[in-house]
């Protein structure tokens, strides 16, 4: 199973992360403070609205979740409701992801 994340709006329209593994975070990279995310945000992220460590994608038993990290400006997914730190939400291929100002299309295939 592969799955990618790729940013549809912000900086860098059509960059691909793919999601190696069975936990990605997402964030922007910090080396002083030694956080170097899976999703490194940081150079398509010029406000810096993403936090260094925003949001953990998880695979188990061949489901997908995201769940946010106690970000400053939230993570939502299809533009629903912001989620709550450590409640994770299912995804599924096609699904919208926002982190800060940054909008990221989940992809998954076999």
């Amino acid at each position: 199973m592969n799955a990618k994340l790729v940013i549809e709006r912000g900086d860098g329209p059509g960059s691909e992360f793919r999601l190696v593994g069975t936990e990605s975070i997402i964030g922007r990279w910090d080396a002083d403070n030694g956080v170097f995310p899976d999703v490194d945000l940081d150079s398509h992220d010029p406000e810096a609205k993403v936090s260094r460590r925003h949001a953990r994608v998880r695979m188990e038993n061949g489901v997908y979740a995201i769940e946010d990290l106690g970000s400053t400006n939230g993570t939502y997914v299809n533009r629903g409701r912001r989620l709550l730190p450590g409640m994770a939400q299912t995804l599924n291929d096609g699904d919208e992801i926002i982190v800060g100002k940054t909008f990221l299309r989940f992809h998954i295939s076999n």
